[in-house]
């Protein structure tokens, strides 16, 4: 199937599987209505066809404002977290317009009803989960009919860069995004393969290597591009339907979004500042102290079970105490449970994947993130906070600044027990470079929308991996 009809069948499958939810939420509401007599018991409540306007203006209202929140828009890579706030925010407008507009069709019709505010509350509940399983659902389908090669979109990256090989190794490893990565396109007297990927041409070419492999897709990476440069390659993509993006230089990636401040009547540009500073300070504290007591509390049964483990294993300690280096670059010792041998030295070294140092069980709670729970108690102490970068050893920091720009400045917030470069598969022995860009962007970007949705990702990650 063709890649515009995929689409079109794709888009189709999804408003009627938003309707059917939404159809099938105010059937559930109404059932549970009359099945369970809170808040009392369901006198005299109408027949479930009086009820029939009601569903329908509501699902065409609620889809309606779906349509204009851009929600039919099949974009790549969302996250599901952004995905379920707009549903939340689209399915509680929805539903106050068309009670509005109920009340102003069938008020004095042969239409009009009480209509039992229990029922619309139920509704609007129902209705948010079932429109967010649906579209997981959806989700899974297109995923995998993606990953089968039906609908691709065909793909060319122009440059061989460092930004460039980033977006070769993202559409590599996430084969649900729809690409069909044909090949790359070059400056002359560059390399002629990438990550595997083969170079099909020179900017010259560009044009023909569209026409040529049906492109439906064109990623412009080149660093250090003047403006010139970057409209000549534009313009040799404009010939036919096909989609131009455009990716920032290294720089850029690590500046994070650019504001627009007033210096005495004089605009200045800020590409560099601190998202957590003044009141948020406080918020992000008293979140870090309550989700950190809660978790003691609730998680202490699986961590009791887990120190007794460890000791059983080598009856040796069960704690790992480390010296890590955290805000404003002072150093802080890091809890967490043992997972390696005790013959394995002082831990100093660099952990790499499949480290032979581990125990059975620390292969285990290390894979399952487990070995970060003690560290809960870092939060509640103050040296760390639930969302942050992750701390790294001294030896390495002072390593690690000396060729690898603005490191430090991730020191400007607290480090955390997960980040923004770990749910985005940043963990473990992953590229520094790559975990301070996603660093340095969180911490000139905090909110704690962002903080929230990072700690689901995290435990659908967690979950995910423990599930396997």
């Amino acid at each position: 199937m063709e890649k515009r009809r995929f689409e079109t069948v794709s888009v189709a499958l999804l408003v009627a599987m938003d309707g059917c939810m939404l159809l099938l939420a105010y059937l559930l509401a109404y059932a549970l209505r009359a099945a369970w007599a809170f808040p009392s018991p369901a006198v005299g409540l109408a027949p479930v066809r009086s009820y029939l306007q009601s569903m329908l203006i509501q699902t065409l209202v609620v889809q309606l404002v779906f349509y204009l929140n851009q929600l039919y828009h099949l974009a790549r890579g969302v996250s599901r977290v952004d995905l379920l706030s707009v549903i939340f925010n689209a399915v509680s407008m929805g539903a106050l317009i068309s009670i509005a507009l109920s009340a102003l069709l069938f008020q004095n019709t042969v239409f009009e009803i009480d209509y039992s505010r229990t029922i619309l509350l139920y509704a609007w509940v129902f209705s948010i989960v079932l429109v967010g399983l649906g579209r997981w659902l959806h989700g899974q389908f297109r995923a995998y009919m993606l990953q089968q090669g039906v609908g691709r979109t065909r793909l060319v990256v122009v440059g061989t860069d460092e930004v460039a090989a980033i977006v070769v190794q993202r559409v590599k490893w996430a084969p649900n995004l729809g690409y069909e990565l044909v090949g790359l396109v070059n400056g002359k007297n560059g390399p002629r393969e990438m990550l595997g990927v083969p170079v099909l041409g020179d900017d010259e070419d560009l044009q023909d290597i569209v026409a040529k492999h049906e492109i439906d897709e064109v990623i412009i990476s080149r660093a250090g591009a003047t403006h010139d440069q970057l409209l000549a390659l534009i313009a040799r993509c404009q010939r036919g339907n096909v989609s131009i993006k455009v990716i920032p230089d290294s720089f850029e990636i690590m500046a994070g979004e650019v504001t627009v401040d007033d210096l005495g009547g004089l605009p200045v540009l800020t590409v560099r500042d601190v998202g957590l500073r003044g009141w948020r300070l406080s918020l992000k504290r008293v979140v870090d102290v309550s989700f950190a007591a809660a978790g003691l509390v609730l998680l202490s049964p699986i961590m009791v079970i887990v120190a007794l483990l460890i000791w059983l294993d080598e009856r040796g300690t069960t704690f790992f105490v480390q010296e890590r280096v955290g805000l404003d670059g002072k150093p802080f010792r890091m809890l967490k449970f043992r997972s390696m041998r005790l013959d394995a030295g002082t831990g100093s070294q660099w952990t790499i994947k499949n480290d032979p140092r581990r125990t059975r069980l620390g292969t285990f709670i290390r894979r399952n993130s487990i070995d970060e729970l003690p560290q809960l108690i870092n939060v509640l102490l103050g040296d760390m906070s639930l969302v942050g970068p992750r701390p790294e050893q001294l030896q390495f920091v002072e390593q690690f600044q000396q060729h690898i720009p603005r490191y430090l400045e991730r020191h400007r917030e607290k480090a955390g027990i997960t980040g923004w470069a770990q749910v985005n598969g940043l963990r473990g022995d992953t590229s520094i470079e790559e975990r301070t860009k996603y660093d340095l962007w969180y911490v000139e970007n905090w909110s704690l929308w962002l903080d929230i949705k990072i700690l689901v990702r995290t435990v659908f990650q967690v979950l995910t991996t423990a599930a396997y």
